[in-house]
């Protein structure tokens, strides 16, 4: 029986996207079901949830909610959409989604949507529902045993790590070109590391943007997305595979933040408005002021982010600022400063506001190398922001953990 996601939104028959979600389920799946609710429980839910929306619809997105909390409709899991324009829809989106942690056990995805809506744009999210209804035993893995192989086919950077009986023991790291050439090269630098082979290699797990072409490549015995697989890792290497914790994941394209519970995500956001608040942003910045990443976060360390205003969500627009700011003077290390705490404003304001933060945070991917990309994420969120081993291989190291199981 396919997995059945619940979705509780508004506005999605109207714009013309409620098509887009049935087929990203559907290419994952999954089917879509609406919980019947009766007119009767909308004012209750409204009362229970402690809110009534001014919108109707809003209103019959609170009685679903309600409606499979209390046991009158049934799902593995949930999604709720709401317009990005609405910002009561937002508020809703918000309250729907706590409600259902805080009552249920179902793994939830929150997701604002545009009238352009693709399907393509919420199979990842769609695929880590099914994969945390159907593979809780797999995600419940504490330990990695074998001789196992994990590869990310990031979008910026690939990378391999070589797992032996629960130890990181090669790793590999290159930009990502061609993906399959991109991954060859990783994974040779991680077996040289770890003095293998492939052909001794037991077990390999691939994930990323490439996953499924390497997969192929491969013969790989796991093909999984990034949020269930980054997640793993991220607690196994934090050493936090029991009870809960945030994950922070800022990669070189997008951004991620999931809450995790007994190493299994339960709630999770992903994206962004831009690539303002991706590494990419920081890239292109530490090469304007003409430093490498490294030399970027130390500069931040010592600047001021209040001296120079950097407010943009978009790229370009980001960019246009510092350029702006230092020819009138501004010093790098302020600069630096203020890319980093902007990153770090719109983590929190477009992933962090979807979410319960729980601690320990983690923060990961290669952007937490970024020495002041730590403080800056510290100083917004007002949390300790815990940088495990191996950050930038976190979901390499997923992949290898995970793909053990095949052993």
């Amino acid at each position: 029986m396919a997995v059945q996601i619940a979705q509780l939104s508004c506005g999605t028959e109207y714009s013309g996207v409620q098509p887009e979600i049935e087929r990203a389920a559907e290419r994952v799946g999954a089917e879509i079901v609406l919980p019947e609710v009766d007119i009767d429980i909308v004012e209750e839910a409204c009362e229970e949830v402690g809110y009534t929306p001014k919108s109707a619809n809003l209103k019959v997105l609170l009685a679903r909610a309600y409606a499979l909390a209390n046991g009158y409709a049934e799902a593995d899991a949930a999604i709720i959409l709401t317009c990005f324009r609405c910002a009561e829809g937002a508020l809703v989106r918000s309250e729907a989604r706590r409600y259902l942690q805080e009552n249920t056990d179902l793994p939830v995805v929150t997701y604002s949507f545009t009238e352009d809506l693709d399907a393509s744009e919420l199979l990842t999210r769609m695929e880590a529902l099914v994969t945390i209804v159907e593979r809780k035993g797999l995600l419940a893995r504490k330990r990695q045993e074998g001789l196992t192989l994990g590869i990310d086919s990031g979008s910026t950077t690939t990378k391999a790590v070589v797992m032996e009986d629960d130890e990181v023991i090669g790793t590999g790291w290159v930009r990502t070109t061609k993906v399959v050439e991109s991954a060859e090269k990783a994974v040779e630098r991680a077996l040289e590391e770890a003095g293998y082979e492939l052909d001794d290699i037991e077990a390999i797990g691939v994930t990323g943007y490439g996953r499924y072409t390497l997969g192929r490549h491969f013969d790989a015995d796991l093909v999984q997305e990034e949020l269930t697989v980054n997640s793993k890792g991220t607690v196994y290497l934090g050493d936090k595979q029991e009870g809960g914790a945030t994950v922070i994941d800022v990669g070189g394209m997008d951004n991620k933040a999931i809450t995790v519970w007994d190493g299994i995500p339960d709630n999770f956001t992903m994206g962004g408005v831009c690539a303002g608040a991706s590494g990419r942003f920081l890239e292109v910045a530490a090469d304007r002021i003409g430093v490498d990443l490294d030399k970027f976060g130390k500069l931040a360390l010592e600047g001021d982010p209040e001296a120079v205003r950097l407010d943009s969500y978009c790229i370009v627009f980001g960019i246009q600022d510092l350029v702006t700011a230092l020819a009138e003077g501004a010093d790098p290390e302020d600069a630096a400063a203020a890319a980093c705490r902007s990153v770090a404003e719109q983590i929190y304001e477009q992933q962090l506001q979807e979410i319960d933060i729980r601690e320990p945070v983690f923060f990961v991917g290669g952007t937490s190398l970024v020495d002041g990309m730590v403080k800056a994420l510290e100083d917004v969120i007002g949390v300790e922001v815990v940088v495990p081993e191996y950050p930038q291989y976190i979901g390499a190291v997923g992949a290898a953990l995970l793909a053990s199981n095949y052993v």
